[in-house]
Formats: structure tokens, C-alpha cells, sequence
């Protein structure tokens, strides 16, 4: 099993929950070299001493903190861990909140919390209140050496820790010149919406996270093995001639384009019998919805919304 990126405990009040942070990402990259192109040999990295040139081993290597032009104060890992243990050692649960009122923008990366053999129970108590509160905690925690915001969420029989980006972290949107949100103020018209809800509609499935894989990656390692059987592996593609990228018209005919997005979804959302019945199918297939979820809807899923 991998070992834990961070062990410590949850604060939840009064109550600490001994846990163990695991990466909940896997890394599936494409592990490029680099290579000399004239004789295509590895290209190494050296940690280099930039005052006398010389190569440094690791063991000789600390870290420091410049607090004046080329002046530090050297800071051990022990240091910085002393700077604030409880910080250091505890995810610090600060308040709960509605998952709904945390934008997307904020959330980073993903982590497991898996409880030590003394934390289980506690752990599960937790699990259980956020899962039934549909709520998420607000904590704050030390990782390596940065003090992230995260945020506390139950899935299934886990609590996944996901950090979250700081409010300064993240530009304002109104920085960028970005249509109204009002249909009518952004030149949308009640057919063109109309049509684009039963594209939506048609294109309406559960989810399935197995329906989607990396493809690229998949081309490149297809295009690897072809190289490798056709004895190219040291030919160096160059690119062609470069083509235009073709620019969208001034003038679209958005309807037409939403029409056919409708027809090349293979009958899921067969195009209405003329544009007057657009809204009236897109309110019968909701009432539909609303109705089956009514009567056949027992609680929530088990993290169904959770980031």
C-alpha cells in the first residue's frame, strides 16, 4: 500500500480523529525524456552550487528563508514544524457549510482521510454527519510546508479531503468582458434557448466516470508503438506547412446548428415538428422528471453532488 502523504487527527469540536492523508489522484502522464537530438542521449538535471559550480549531494542540501538580498535564514524540517505543531498536525475543522455555496473555481486536489485503528469509530460518527447533515466542513491544514483551506466531504465510506484555493487566489470574473446573464441582454432568443434545452435534454445520462478515458494519451502511445515498428525511432517529425485555423462567421445561424446537434444524436432528442413545439416538449419531458422523482425518489445519494 502507499505510504501516507501526512498523519494526524481531525479536530471535529472538542473531539480529535487520529487519520492518514493518501493522494486520492493517479498520475497517468505521459513520462517523456529529455534527450540530446544529437545523439539522442538522456539530458541530466544537477544541483549545482552557483557559487562555486560544483555539484551538491542531497545530504549537504538545506532549506532557507531569504529575509534580506542574498541573506537566509536556514530552516530544518523540524523547524518548520515546530513554527506551529498543532497547525502541522491537525485538520482543523472550522466551520460546516452547504457544498452548493463553494464555487467550483476553489477546489484543487483531492486526498483520502483514512482512519488509524483507534480512529475508526469517531471517524465513521463524522462520515455519518456530514453525510446526513449534507454538509461539508471548512478546515485548514498544513501539507509539506503551505497552510491549505480544504474541504471536508463524504463519499461512499470515505471522507475526502479536497484543498481549496484562497479568495486571493482566484481572479474576479468581472475582470473579463463576459455576455449578461440575462437571455435577452445577451441577443438569446426564447427559440434558440428553447432549442438548446431539448439538445440538452437529449444528451441527459447518469453518470459514469468509466465512459471517459484519456484518448490522447492512448493516440500517443499508439503512434510510439507505430514508430517503433517501422524502425523511426530516432526520425524527428516536422511539422508542415501550417494551415489557417479556420475563423468562426461573423453571422451564425444558431438555430440551424442547434437543429442538426439535435438530428446527429441518433433519435435521443428527435428535432420537434417546428420551433412552436420546442418548449412545450422540453416542459412535458421536466414535468415527466419531476414527477418520477417524486414517487420514486427515497434520500440522496451517498456524496451524489459533492466536488
Amino acid at each position: 500500500m502507499q505510504r501516507a502523504l501526512w498523519k494526524g487527527a481531525i479536530s471535529f469540536g472538542l473531539v480529535l480523529i487520529p487519520v492518514e492523508l493518501f493522494p486520492a489522484e493517479k498520475h497517468a502522464d505521459l513520462d517523456l525524456t529529455m534527450l540530446d537530438r544529437r545523439d539522442f542521449s538522456r539530458i541530466g538535471y544537477k544541483r549545482v552550487n552557483k557559487k562555486t559550480g560544483e555539484e551538491v549531494a542531497w545530504e549537504n542540501i538545506v532549506k532557507g528563508y531569504e529575509y534580506e538580498h542574498e541573506q537566509f535564514v536556514v530552516l530544518s524540517d523540524e523547524d518548520l514544524r515546530r513554527a506551529n505543531v498543532e497547525a502541522t498536525q491537525t485538520i482543523d475543522i472550522q466551520a460546516f457549510v452547504d457544498a452548493r455555496q463553494i464555487p467550483l473555481t476553489f477546489y484543487e486536489q483531492p486526498y483520502y482521510l483514512v482512519p488509524t485503528k483507534q480512529g475508526r469509530k469517531v471517524y465513521a460518527l463524522l462520515r455519518e454527519t456530514l453525510r446526513q447533515s449534507d454538509k461539508i466542513g471548512v478546515a485548514q491544514v498544513v501539507i509539506r510546508t503551505k497552510q491549505h483551506l480544504a474541504a471536508l466531504v463524504a463519499m461512499g465510506d470515505t471522507i475526502v479531503l479536497n484543498t481549496l484555493r484562497y479568495a486571493d487566489e482566484i481572479r474576479a470574473a468581472d475582470e473579463f468582458d463576459l455576455p449578461e446573464t440575462k437571455a435577452g441582454s445577451a441577443g438569446i432568443t426564447d427559440k434558440e434557448l428553447k432549442m438548446a434545452l431539448a439538445l440538452v435534454e437529449g444528451m441527459t445520462e447518469k453518470w459514469d466516470p468509466s465512459h471517459y478515458h484519456d484518448t490522447y494519451r492512448e493516440d500517443v502511445l499508439a503512434l510510439v508503438e507505430k514508430k517503433v515498428e517501422a524502425h523511426q525511432t530516432k526520425t524527428i517529425t516536422l511539422p508542415e506547412k501550417e494551415e489557417k485555423i479556420a475563423q468562426a462567421a461573423e453571422v451564425i445561424d444558431l438555430m440551424a446548428l442547434l437543429k442538426r446537434s439535435i438530428a446527429s444524436k441518433g433519435g435521443k432528442a428527435a428535432p420537434p415538428a417546428n420551433d412552436e413545439d420546442i418548449g412545450g416538449e422540453v416542459e412535458e419531458k421536466s414535468a415527466k422528471k419531476r414527477a418520477k422523482s417524486s414517487n420514486g425518489g427515497h434520500g440522496k445519494a451517498a456524496g451524489g453532488r459533492r466536488a
